[in-house]
């Protein structure tokens, strides 16, 4: 883990007087901080209003955001009429992620105290890449990052960073992977790029996910260099199936495919590569399923992961951090560390520089976000969340399968595939439940079905946020099925 290195951080401590903020007038019209109340008091009512509000905007609201789209006016206007203008035009425009039955795209909301922690974090303002210009922020994340690689598991010395999210944390780790490997072959691809490199084997399994594309193209690596791996009928990389390695290679493993929520066998298929006679890196793609390890009936799901060399994942996926806060973690920091650092005469060096770990130079210390989420849970509350999570996607699967439709999945996490009949009823089917609001939940085509996709990752959903989606899904399922010119349907194939 990143540390002080001995160095004992020392805070020098200063009274600052501002003449607008003295203490008669911090509830005065002239405090110019005094609109902060105000957007507590919005945000407040807007959050209260997730529980029963549409999840998706009316489109009246939707038409309601041309109101912006106008040319700048010439004088300025005061923070007040900003954030009664915002608040009144664009908070009925948005989707309700940050409520209880939003089930999209693996998105989660907010926590309570960590949406706190985020307000007042951001208003210390602090420049996260380097240390000198935020000591507490920096510590935080350190700390942090010390949290995640025990709670996941993981070897106790792996260093990392905190991102915007999976897809920056796969071009951390990728761009370290690179290095390393070619490092170890005698090429130096920081001082010399990669023209004239010896070649880099990625594989991958057939069904990894597009971020993880994006990031091999922006590390140099290529899209479509890549041998794909068969998976089985839950989406797992086929241990069998794994390529003979005779140069340095990548193997890119999933804890948690986007459709399914299955697991890699990560323990055979690293043995395996372990075995060959040339470098192997291996990378974790865990953007939500990396979190089973903290939860005791789920950990099983990712045994052997410990044993890559590099994990993304995200804190704004299962630890319900605001966006965004992503974050790579890896085995060797030091290489890491070599890959990303930055180094000027005007900028102060040291190991515990947030910029050295992660892809900017200027940053947000977003790993306070992930602290707080932590701190707030704990180890149990954290572990309580993923299991109660996994129930519910399991109370949705079980309820759509006594009604007589087709659970594509096995439900071992938080993922559920569900299908009404062919593709084209299922898509109408999908968009009439978006339509009606009571809920969201996506499109997807998996092996070669176009289903449902139910993503359960939020602290706010409960049993009876289920039951009522549950009850919207199936009447509206209905509705379409039996509307006038449609044909009936068993929902099995």
């Amino acid at each position: 883990m990143q540390t002080f290195h001995g160095n004992r951080l020392v805070l020098a401590t200063s009274r600052f007087h501002l003449p607008y903020m003295s203490a008669a007038s911090a509830n005065s019209p002239t405090n110019p901080w005094s609109v902060l109340s105000e957007v507590a008091r919005r945000s407040q009512r807007y959050l209260a209003s997730l529980v029963e509000r549409s999840v998706v905007p009316t489109d009246e609201a939707l038409a309601g955001l041309a109101a912006f789209d106008g040319p700048l006016q010439d004088a300025p206007i005061s923070p007040e009429a900003l954030i009664e203008e915002l608040d009144r035009v664009a908070s009925p425009a948005t989707v309700a992620i940050a409520g209880p039955r939003y089930f999209g795209f693996v998105n989660s909301g907010a926590l309570p105290a960590v949406l706190a922690a985020n307000w007042l974090s951001t208003s210390w303002e602090q420049h996260g890449g380097f240390q000198i210009a935020s000591p507490g922020s920096t510590l935080l994340e350190q700390v942090a990052m010390r949290w995640i690689v025990e709670l996941l598991g993981l070897p106790h010395d792996s260093q990392g960073g905190f991102v915007t999210g999976t897809t920056a944390a796969h071009i951390a780790s990728l761009a370290a992977a690179r290095d390393g490997l070619l490092e170890r072959v005698g090429w130096n691809a920081r001082a010399d790029g990669m023209v004239g490199a010896p070649p880099i084997t990625v594989v991958v399994g057939a069904e990894t996910h597009s971020t993880l594309f994006k990031a091999l193209g922006v590390v140099g690596l290529g899209r479509g260099r890549v041998l794909r791996v068969p998976v089985d009928s839950q989406g797992r990389m086929r241990a069998d199936a794994l390529p003979r390695i005779t140069g340095p290679t990548i193997v890119c493993l999933q804890a948690g495919n986007v459709n399914t929520g299955a697991f890699d066998p990560f323990l055979e298929i690293i043995t395996a590569a372990r075995q060959a006679d040339a470098p192997v890196w291996v990378h974790v793609d865990g953007a939500f399923g990396l979190w089973a390890r903290v939860a005791p009936e789920r950990a099983h799901l990712a045994k052997g992961v410990e044993l890559a060399d590099s994990w993304a994942t995200d804190a704004h996926k299962w630890l319900n951090s605001p966006y965004d806060c992503g974050i790579a973690i890896v085995r060797d920091g030091d290489t890491l560390r070599r890959s990303l650092g930055l180094a000027a005469d005007y900028l102060p060096g040291g190991s515990t520089n947030g910029m050295d770990y992660t892809l900017e130079g200027s940053r947000r210390p977003r790993g306070v976000d992930a602290w707080a989420a932590l701190r707030s849970l704990g180890r149990r509350g954290l572990a309580d969340l993923v299991e109660r999570n996994c129930r519910q996607a399991k109370r949705f699967a079980d309820a759509f399968s006594v009604a007589g439709l087709r659970v594509l999945n096995d439900v071992v996490l938080n993922q559920v595939l569900v299908t009404f009949g062919d593709d084209a009823r299922t898509r109408k089917v999908i968009a009439a439940i978006q339509e009606e609001g009571t809920c969201w939940c996506g499109v997807t085509i998996w092996q070669g079905v176009t289903a449902m996709r139910v993503s359960v990752i939020s602290w706010a959903t409960t049993d009876d946020d289920v039951d009522r989606s549950v009850e919207a899904i199936l009447r509206v399922a209905r509705q379409v099925t039996f509307a006038p010119g449609a044909t009936s349907s068993t929902g099995h194939r």
